[in-house]
C-alpha cells in the first residue's frame, strides 16, 4: 500500500537535482556504450587478430571467452566495489570506476593479440560493474520522495539504451569513414576506432561528478558513527535470504537472455542470404543497422517501464508485463526471423530487446527498496555481479559452444538456433522464479 509520504505532492527538482539527473543519465548511457561495443566489434576484431575466416570454430570459442571472462571479472570486482561503496561512499567510487572503464577501453584499441584484448575488456567491465552499483545506490538515496525516486531512477536508466544507440551510430560512421582517420597500428580497422571512442564519453563525467554531493543518508550515518559495517553473510540471514537468492537467480536469467541470445545477433546478420554476398564494409553497415533496432527496442522498453513503475504497485505484476511476451517472442525471433530476412530480424530483435532490456531497469528500481542503507550497495552488487555478471553471462559460452554442435545450414543459422534454445530456457527459469520474488514492504527506502 502507498505510504503517507508517497501521497504527498512530489517536490520540484532544484538546479543541483537536475544536474545530478543529467549526469546520471549520461553515466548510464556511457556504461552501455562501453559494454555494447563488443557485439559489434568482436567478429572483425577476432578475424584480424587470429587471422582466420569468420566461420572458423575458434571464433566461436573466443567470442564466448570475450563475452564471459570480462563479465566474470566485472562480477568479482563489482562485488568488491559494492562493498567499498558502502564503506567509502558512493561518489568517490563512482569517479574512480569511470576512470578505469574509459581508459581501458581506449587501451584495448591498441591490442596486438586476443589476450591483450581480453585483458583490457576485463578492466572495462570491472569499471562499468562498479560504477552501476554505486550510481544506483547514490541516486536512490538522493531522492527521498518515493514517486520521485522511482521516476528519476527509471528515466535515468532509460538512457542506458541511448548509449547502445550511440555506439551503433558511431560504428556505422566509423565503418563508412574510417579510412579517412589517422592509422592505428598501421591500419584503418573500424573495431580499433570504435574502442578508442570509449574514452570520449568519460570526459564530462570526470569534470562534473567530483563536485556533486555525496548521498546525504550515507554521509549522515557515517559522520554520526551509526553506519553499520556491511556483511555478505548478512545477505543470507533469514531477513534477506529469500530476497538475495531470488533476485540473484532472476538477474542471472536477465543477463543470460542478453548475452546468450540478443548480443549474438551481430554475428547472425552476415549469414542472411541478402547480406552474405555484400562486401565487408557493407556487411558491417548492415550489422550496425540491425543492431540499432535492438537498441531502439531496449530504449522503448526502458521508457515504458519508467512510465509503468509509478503506476503498477506490485513489482511482480510490473516485471511480468515484460517477462511473458518476451518468453513467447524469444523462440520465434531466433528460430524464424533470424533465418528469414533482414527486415524480419530487425523487427524481431526490436521486440525482444524491448522486453529484455526493460528488465535491467526494473532491477535498478527494485533492489534499493529491499536493502537498508548500510547493506544497499552490497545487496545490489551481489544480485547484479554474482547473479548477472558471474553466472548469467556464462550463457554466452553455452551458446557459442552449442552453436558448434547443433544442426543448421551454416554457422549463422547454428548460432541462431543455439541462441533460441538458451534464451528461451532462461526466460522460463526467470518467470518461474518470479513467483517467489518478495514485494517491497514500503515505497520508502529501508533505513
Amino acid at each position: 500500500m502507498p505510504t503517507a509520504n508517497s501521497d504527498l505532492a512530489r517536490p520540484r527538482l532544484s538546479g543541483v537535482a537536475w544536474v545530478i539527473c543529467i549526469i546520471s543519465a549520461i553515466g548510464f548511457a556511457f556504461d552501455s556504450y562501453e559494454l555494447l561495443m563488443l557485439p559489434l566489434i568482436v567478429r572483425p576484431a577476432l578475424v584480424d587478430l587470429l587471422g582466420v575466416p569468420a566461420g572458423d570454430p575458434s571464433i566461436n570459442t573466443w567470442v564466448g571467452l570475450l563475452f564471459n571472462v570480462p563479465a566474470v571479472a566485472g562480477g568479482v570486482f563489482g562485488l568488491l566495489g559494492g562493498y567499498l561503496t558502502d564503506v567509502f561512499g558512493r561518489r568517490r567510487v563512482l569517479v574512480w570506476s569511470i576512470l578505469l572503464y574509459a581508459f581501458s577501453a581506449m587501451f584495448a584499441a591498441f591490442s596486438t593479440s586476443v589476450g591483450w584484448l581480453l585483458f583490457w575488456r576485463c578492466c572495462t567491465f570491472v569499471g562499468v560493474c562498479v560504477e552501476f552499483v554505486a550510481a544506483v545506490a547514490w541516486l536512490s538515496e538522493l531522492f527521498p520522495n518515493p514517486k520521485q525516486r522511482e521516476s528519476v531512477i527509471g528515466w535515468t536508466q532509460a538512457f542506458g539504451s541511448i548509449g547502445g544507440v550511440m555506439v551503433t551510430g558511431a560504428y556505422y560512421l566509423i565503418v563508412t569513414y574510417g579510412d579517412q582517420l589517422p592509422a592505428v597500428r598501421g591500419g584503418h580497422e573500424a573495431w580499433r576506432y570504435t574502442l578508442i571512442s570509449g574514452v570520449i564519453p568519460a570526459i564530462p563525467l570526470l569534470l562534473i561528478r567530483p563536485f556533486l554531493p555525496e548521498s546525504p543518508v550515507w554521509r549522515e550515518k557515517k559522520l554520526a558513527g551509526t553506519l553499520r559495517r556491511p556483511s555478505f553473510g548478512e545477505l543470507f540471514q533469514p531477513r534477506f535470504r529469500t530476497t538475495t537468492i531470488v533476485t540473484t537467480v532472476m538477474m542471472a536469467c536477465a543477463y543470460a537472455a542478453a548475452f546468450g541470445a540478443i548480443q549474438q545477433t551481430p554475428r547472425i546478420v552476415p549469414g542472411l542470404a541478402e547480406v552474405r554476398t555484400l562486401a565487408r564494409p557493407a556487411q558491417e553497415q548492415m550489422v550496425s543497422a540491425v543492431q540499432s533496432f535492438q537498441e531502439f527496442g531496449g530504449l522503448a522498453g526502458r521508457v515504458f517501464l519508467a512510465i509503468l513503475a509509478v503506476r503498477i504497485l506490485s513489482r511482480r505484476k510490473l516485471l511480468r508485463v515484460f517477462q511473458v511476451p518476451g518468453l513467447v517472442l524469444m523462440p520465434i525471433v531466433f528460430l524464424v526471423a533470424a533465418n528469414t530476412s533482414v527486415t524480419a530480424l530487425q523487427w524481431g530483435i526490436f521486440a525482444v530487446g524491448f522486453m529484455t532490456i526493460a528488465q535491467f531497469s526494473f532491477w535498478g528500481n527494485y533492489l534499493p527498496r529491499v536493502y537498508p542503507t548500510y547493506l544497499r550497495g552490497t545487496g545490489e552488487s551481489f544480485a547484479a555481479n554474482v547473479g548477472g555478471r558471474m553466472v548469467g553471462t556464462t550463457a554466452a559460452l553455452v551458446t557459442t559452444q552449442l552453436a558448434n554442435v547443433v544442426g543448421g545450414a551454416g554457422p549463422a543459422a547454428k548460432l541462431a538456433y543455439a541462441s533460441a534454445i538458451v534464451g528461451t530456457t532462461v526466460y522460463v527459469i526467470g518467470f518461474v522464479a518470479s513467483f517467489w520474488l518478495p514485494e517491497p514492504k514500503s515505497e520508502d527506502l529501508p533505513d
